[in-house]
């Protein structure tokens, strides 16, 4: 081999590093020498590469929301409005959205611990986001397995939700409660004229359900808006129906609400959202912030690439092109299966800040 070909090979193979300047961080992870430490091995999290790096980012862009938040709110934003829910009570206003199957699941109890020490501001979910919080209070989900049989499981009345089973008594239990409570919203509408909207429909719920495992429960009585612009989209949209032929005439308005969370954003001073999921949960949320030039803190939660241009896969740089995101913002997407991260990431973050000034830790709470 030549000198000349011998040279050119180590060029290409052993090309030498002409800019060091964005090396910045090593690759370390735990070391295991030194027990089993669970809060140390996620704060190694943040160098250890891959979604791991994202989950250590999203760490740190929930703890600036927190430390945003526990910041004196300005005093012109002292707004003396007449719905409580569009009033602004933090330095930062935290967005929480979930799709349905985040409530089906065990993560149902991550969210409510938020919402019962009014760790967040606004919610926004599907429908079933809605009604499986409220059929788990009459009656249990169960784990199953991703491949029994869908024949099998209509023929004995049992639904499947990935490996989540719901027997079909569950939403017969749920029609016998909601009826007499959609009987008397009608009669609501028609003796006092109240219109109602979905986040008006979801506070009723919230308030007549007697159960302190509910999201929507704490949700009402800590004045937390709760927003789905497509409730009837689900079993509630289901008992609707039936109900219209019963007894026609019940009317939800969209537009209200839409008013109520744009203003949300708006009259906010600053804005963090965390959205797990996508679809219409994700771009609701995103799109009310739109409306005051982007959110300054953003955490995405799902497991959809972008190369189909879908709203749910999109990147934040995407959301940044839009407005929904502010340009200087550093937002975060983990792409993981929410029911592996989302409770770490609370944990890290929420739980962390609730339990500080308190005698019991983490521990101890179980």
């Amino acid at each position: 081999m030549s000198s000349n070909v011998g040279e050119t090979l180590e060029e290409a193979v052993l090309k030498k590093t002409s800019d060091n300047s964005i090396l910045r961080k090593e690759v370390k992870g735990y070391d295991w020498n030194g027990g089993v430490n669970y809060a140390k091995i996620l704060e190694t999290y943040l160098n250890s590469g891959f979604q791991a790096t994202n989950f250590g980012r999203a760490v740190q862009e929930i703890n600036k929301m927190l430390e945003c938040r526990k910041m004196e709110i300005p005093s012109d934003k002292f707004i003396d409005a007449e719905d409580p829910f569009t009033t602004v009570k933090s330095n930062c206003t935290i967005f929480l959205g979930y799709t349905s199957n985040i409530v089906s699941s065990g993560l149902r109890e991550t969210i409510k611990f938020l919402v019962e020490h009014k760790m967040v501001d606004c919610i926004v979910t599907t429908a079933g986001g809605i009604e499986e919080d409220l059929i788990k209070c009459l009656a249990p989900t169960y784990i199953g397995n991703f491949h029994l049989d869908g024949k099998s499981l209509r023929e004995v009345g049992i639904n499947r939700i990935g490996n989540l089973l719901v027997p079909n008594d569950n939403y017969c239990y749920f029609e016998n409660w909601i009826m007499p409570i959609l009987d008397e919203l009608l009669r609501k509408q028609l003796e006092e004229g109240i219109v109602w909207s979905p986040s008006k429909v979801i506070f009723e719920l919230g308030m007549k359900i007697n159960d302190q495992s509910s999201i929507y429960y704490w949700a009402a009585r800590n004045n937390i808006p709760v927003f789905s612009p497509a409730l009837t989209d689900g079993s509630l949209g289901d008992m609707m129906f039936m109900h219209s032929i019963k007894r026609p005439g019940l009317i939800l308005d969209i537009l209200s609400d839409l008013n109520r969370l744009n203003s949300m954003a708006m009259k906010a001073v600053n804005t963090g959202m965390i959205i797990i999921g996508g679809g219409l949960i994700k771009h609701h949320i995103c799109n009310a912030n739109l409306m005051r030039n982007g959110a300054d803190f953003s955490v995405f939660i799902n497991t959809a690439s972008e190369y189909d241009g879908s709203d749910a896969g999109a990147r934040p740089d995407e959301a940044k092109s839009w407005g929904k995101i502010k340009s200087s913002a550093k937002p975060v997407k983990i792409y993981a299966e929410a029911t592996l991260v989302f409770p770490l990431l609370v944990g890290e973050t929420f739980a962390k800040e609730f339990f500080k000034n308190k005698k019991i830790n983490f521990q101890e709470a179980e």
